[in-house]
C-alpha cells in the first residue's frame, strides 16, 4: 500500500478508537466532565497527563526548531522539561489538596474575590486560545500532506473528532482518550528515531546515537567515508553551507535564560495540565502521577534532540545540490520534496536557473510562499514574494520537519503514516484539554460561581457543553488563521501563562499576607505587559534593535512574571490583609496530611 492509503488505515483505526472511548466513558455528571469523577489511576493519569502536555508543539514543531536552530533550539528543551519538574514538584500536590475544579476557582476562593475569579477565568481563555491556536495549526499541517486536503479542510476535520469526544466525554472522555492517544504518539515518535539511528549510526538507542560516529551505508555516504561524529559532521556540513555551527549559539544568554524562565513558569501556570491532579482519588495519587508523567514525557523529549539532528543530517545530504531533472549520474531531488511542495510548506526558488536546489545560509523568500499551478522551466513550484537578496533558494517550513523525516530517510510508508497518526494525536490530545479549560471557565467559574449561582447541575453540564462548542469553532478560526509556527504561538501561550497565573498560584500557596487587591492587579500587570510586548514585535513591525535589553517576545513572559510578582507584593503591603480564615486555609493546604485522603474542607 501507499502511503495515503496507510494513513486512511491509522488515522482512521485511532480515530475510531478514540471516538470508541468517548462513547464508552461518556460524562453524566458534572464531576465527570469537569474531574472525571475523580476516579482516574495514577499510571493512566499520567500517560494523560503526558499526551495533554505533550502538545504539537512537542511532536512536530520542537524538533523542526532544534533543526534549524542548533544550540540555541534547546532552551525550548529545558524549559518545558525544567518546567514539569516545577509543575510536579511545587505545585500539583497543594492544588490537589485545595480540592478545587479549576484555576479560577482556587484564585476565586483564595483570594476571596469574584472579581479575582473573573480576571483569571479572562486570563485562563486568553491563554488557551493562544494555545490552541498552535494545536489546530499542527492539525491542518498533517492533514495537508498525509490525507492531501486542504489545510483548511483539515483543521475542520480535527474540530469534527475533538468536538466529538470534548463536547460528549468531558474530563472523564479526554482522560482515557489522551491515555490512548500518549500510546499513538510516542510510539509514532520513538519507531522513525530508532529506524533512523540505526541507519545513520548503527545504534539501536537515538539517544546513544545521537554523540556516536556516523556509520551504515547511509552513514557512510554522509560521512563521506571518514570517521566522524554525527555532531562534527553536522557542524560541518552547517558551516559550508553559511550557516552557523549546530552547537554553536547566537542568543544571549540573557535572551536564553528568560526564554527557559518563561516556559518553565509557563509550563507550571498552564490551567490545562494543573486540572489534570484533580481526577486522582487522593493526593498521593497526584504526586505518583506527576512521576509517572515525567517517566512518559522524558521518553519523547530525550529523544528529540537526536531527531532534530537525524533530520537536519538527512535533509542537507538529500536536498543540497539536488537536480530536480532525474539526469544519470546526478543527484536528483526525492519524491518527498515535490510532494511537500505541494503543501505550500516547502518551496523552492530557482534563481540562477541551474536546475538544482541550492540551500545555503539566507531567507529564500520575503515572507511566507505564495503558490501559483504552474511550474518553472526546472520544474520547481512557482512561487511569488522570492527573496534575491540572498542565494538560498530553499523555503522549509520548521514544522513539516519530523512528520518529513521518515520519508526523507525513506522508511516505509506505514512508519511515515504512522508519524501522520503520531502528530495528530499529539495536536487532539492537547486541544481537548485546553478546550475544556475554556468550557469549565465559562460553565462553573462564570455561570455557577458567579451570575447564576442557583443553576442546577444538568443546566452546569449543558452549559459546559455549549460552551465547549463555541470554544471549538474559535479555535478553529485560530488553526485557520494561525498567528505564527506551531511552536512559535505555544511559546507565546507559556509566557501569557507565566507572566499571569504562576505568581498567583505561587502566592496563594505559599504567602499568606497575598490578598486579592495584589494579586488580582499583579496578573492585569503582568499579562497586559507581556501581551502588549509580543503584539508589538511580533504583528506591529517592532525590530530586533528595539527588543528591551535583548529580550526576544518568546522570553518575555519571565520579565512578565516578575512584574507581575512586583507588582502583587507591593499592592499587598499597602492594602488590608486576607481574612483570618483564608490565612488558615493557606496553612491547610501547605500541610502534608491530606496525602491519606482528599481534603476534608471540600
Amino acid at each position: 500500500m501507499d502511503v495515503q492509503a496507510w494513513t486512511f488505515l491509522i488515522v482512521g483505526g485511532t480515530f475510531a478508537l478514540y471516538i470508541g472511548i468517548a462513547i464508552w466513558s461518556r460524562a453524566n455528571t458534572t464531576g465527570d466532565f469537569y474531574i472525571a469523577g475523580r476516579g482516574v489511576h495514577p499510571v493512566v493519569n499520567g500517560m494523560a497527563t503526558g499526551a495533554d502536555w505533550m502538545s504539537a508543539a512537542s511532536f512536530i514543531s520542537m524538533a523542526g526548531l532544534i533543526s534549524f536552530m542548533g544550540y540555541d533550539g534547546a532552551v525550548y528543551l529545558m524549559g518545558w522539561t525544567g518546567g514539569y519538574v516545577l509543575l510536579a514538584l511545587l505545585l500539583a500536590p497543594y492544588l490537589r489538596k485545595f480540592g478545587k475544579f479549576t484555576v479560577p476557582d482556587f484564585v476565586g476562593d483564595r483570594y476571596y474575590s469574584n472579581g479575582a475569579r473573573i480576571v483569571a477565568v479572562v486570563c485562563a481563555v486568553f491563554v488557551s486560545f493562544t494555545y490552541v491556536a498552535g494545536q489546530m495549526r499542527g492539525v491542518g499541517v498533517v492533514f495537508s500532506r498525509f490525507l492531501e486536503v486542504d489545510i483548511n479542510v483539515g483543521v475542520g476535520i480535527g474540530m469534527a473528532i475533538v468536538f466529538f469526544y470534548a463536547v460528549l466525554g468531558g474530563m472523564k472522555g479526554i482522560t482515557y482518550t489522551q491515555a490512548a492517544q500518549y500510546c499513538v504518539l510516542i510510539f509514532a515518535y520513538l519507531v522513525p528515531a530508532i529506524f533512523i539511528s540505526i541507519l545513520l549510526t548503527d545504534k539501536y538507542i537515538p539517544q546513544i546515537g545521537f554523540g556516536a560516529n556516523l556509520a551504515g551505508d547511509i552513514g557512510s555516504r554522509v560521512a563521506g567515508g571518514e570517521t566522524i561524529t554525527l555532531m562534527d559532521k553536522l557542524n560541518q556540513l552547517n558551516t559550508e553551507l553559511g550557516f552557523a555551527e549546530y552547537t554553536s549559539g547566537k542568543k544571549s544568554m540573557l535572551d536564553v535564560l528568560c526564554i527557559t524562565g518563561a516556559l518553565m513558569a509557563g509550563t507550571a501556570g498552564l490551567p490545562h495540565v494543573i486540572v489534570r491532579f484533580y481526577t486522582v482519588p487522593k493526593v498521593r495519587d497526584a504526586r505518583i502521577s506527576a512521576g509517572w508523567a515525567l517517566f512518559f514525557i522524558a521518553l519523547l523529549y530525550t529523544t528529540a534532540p537526536a531527531v532534530a539532528a537525524f533530520a537536519r543530517t538527512n535533509l542537507i545530504d538529500t536536498v543540497s545540490d539536488a537536480s530536480y531533472a532525474e539526469a544519470e549520474g546526478e543527484k536528483s531531488i526525492p519524491q518527498w520534496f515535490k510532494t511537500w511542495e505541494d503543501t505550500g510548506l516547502l518551496a523552492w526558488v530557482d534563481k540562477n536557473e541551474d536546475g538544482k536546489v541550492q540551500y545555503v545560509a539566507g531567507a529564500a523568500l520575503a515572507g511566507k510562499p505564495a503558490f501559483t499551478d504552474e511550474r518553472g522551466t526546472h520544474g520547481q513550484r512557482m512561487v511569488s514574494n522570492s527573496n534575491s537578496e540572498t542565494k538560498n533558494e530553499l523555503y522549509v517550513d520548521r514544522d513539516i520537519i519530523v512528520l518529513a523525516n521518515p520519508e526523507i530517510a525513506n522508511l516505509p510508508a506505514w512508519v511515515i503514516a504512522l508519524v501522520a497518526a503520531g502528530g495528530l494525536a499529539a495536536a487532539l490530545s492537547t486541544a481537548a484539554g485546553l478546550l475544556l479549560v475554556v468550557s469549565t471557565s465559562v460553565s462553573h467559574d462564570l455561570l455557577k460561581r458567579v451570575f447564576v449561582p442557583s443553576i442546577t447541575e444538568k443546566q452546569e453540564l449543558l452549559a459546559a457543553r455549549i460552551a465547549a462548542a463555541f470554544a471549538v469553532l474559535i479555535a478553529g478560526y485560530f488553526g485557520i488563521n494561525p498567528p505564527g509556527f506551531v511552536a512559535q504561538v505555544v511559546a507565546f501561550a507559556f509566557g501569557l501563562a507565566c507572566s499571569s497565573f504562576f505568581p498567583a498560584i505561587i502566592l496563594g500557596i505559599f504567602v499568606k499576607r497575598a490578598n486579592r487587591e495584589g494579586v488580582v492587579s499583579g496578573m492585569l500587570a503582568g499579562i497586559i505587559f507581556t501581551a502588549s510586548y509580543i503584539i508589538y514585535f511580533k504583528f506591529m513591525g517592532g525590530t530586533p534593535d528595539q527588543l528591551w535589553f535583548g529580550i526576544s517576545p518568546e522570553g518575555i513572559g519571565a520579565l512578565g512574571m516578575l512584574i507581575n510578582f512586583a507588582v502583587a507584593f507591593v499592592v499587598s503591603r499597602f492594602t488590608p490583609p486576607p481574612p483570618i480564615e483564608i490565612q488558615e486555609l493557606v496553612e491547610h493546604i501547605r500541610v502534608p496530611s491530606g496525602a491519606s485522603g482528599p481534603s476534608a474542607m471540600h
